[in-house]
């Protein structure tokens, strides 16, 4: 009878059901019957697969160039955006490292990108993205994340021109930091090296010293790294001897600088030139 064997058929199913969920006695059977029909359902899908082999075949040529130069603007584009990831990697680190340098510092400091370098071979000086509207003054210390960098010249309203440490006008009072030892740091044109004068023979003083800003004169804050000291030659005879040092900061490598902003008082001036009253205020590029 036909309802008979419909019950039967729910009856059977309620058990084979429940069985599998409460106990999992089905699970090999399932196996079974799965390992079975994969020839079937090959089968089944085997007349699409056949179809889209004949189409991979039988692609037109121009198809395939056109999938071709797609693929590679794909890929340039890619790669073009891996580049600026990779960029977008190194700033951060710099910015990172920008932040835990101004973190030791005591003094107040913004950031600022350098966005021109001065075509005259003989002036090093550069140009930064900050200016009179943003507060910084002349004869105010710029810093990269390794050490002092030089002094803003002058301003303008956006930007302002910076005199790096390496230019030959340039000078900053050091001193050793191992023992206190004074001195100057001058600039020579040379972006790797500097040369420390006027100091004794008979001084203290050893390669791999490390130079920081003395603060005397008010120039520079004390106890910023400046340079190391590189080369000692004593010459038979000269009371002095001759030291070379090179710059702790990256001068024409960095992109990312800090402005100190010291505190008031402090001369506005670090030109060699040591004749500028402290407090004379410092014109601003177009005064009259």
């Amino acid at each position: 009878m036909p309802g008979f064997r419909l019950l039967s058929v729910f009856v059977l199913s309620v058990v084979l059901v429940v069985t599998d969920a409460r106990f999992e006695q089905l699970t090999e059977v399932r196996r079974s019957v799965s390992t079975g029909l994969a020839p079937v359902f090959w089968l089944g899908n085997a007349p699409d697969r056949f179809s889209g082999w004949l189409g991979d075949v039988f692609t037109p040529r121009d198809d395939l160039l056109r999938e071709n130069e797609t693929l590679q603007a794909r890929v340039m584009i890619l790669e073009r955006r891996a580049l600026k990831y990779a960029a977008l990697a190194a700033e951060n680190s710099r910015l990172r490292e920008l932040m835990n340098a101004s973190g030791s510092l005591d003094d107040r400091v913004v950031v600022a990108e350098v966005v021109g370098v001065s075509p005259d071979p003989f002036s090093h000086e550069v140009i930064i993205n900050k200016g009179s509207r943003d507060g910084v003054r002349a004869g105010q210390a710029i810093l990269d994340a390794k050490g002092l960098m030089g002094q803003v010249l002058y301003t303008s309203a956006f930007t302002s021109r910076v005199l790096l440490i390496s230019d030959s006008s340039h000078a900053v009072p050091v001193e050793v930091n191992r023992n206190g030892l004074r001195a100057i740091l001058l600039g020579n044109g040379d972006i790797d090296r500097l040369e420390l004068v006027h100091v004794p023979d008979t001084a203290d003083i050893r390669e791999g010293d490390v130079l920081v800003s003395s603060g005397l004169g008010g120039r520079f804050p004390k106890g910023y790294p400046v340079a190391e000291v590189a080369l000692i030659r004593k010459d038979p005879g000269e009371p002095f001897v001759t030291i070379e040092a090179t710059p702790m900061a990256h001068l024409n490598r960095s992109k990312l600088i800090l402005v100190v902003f010291q505190e008031v008082g402090n001369n506005e001036s670090g030109l060699y030139d040591d004749q500028q009253d402290p407090e004379e205020p410092v014109p601003e590029e177009g005064a009259n």
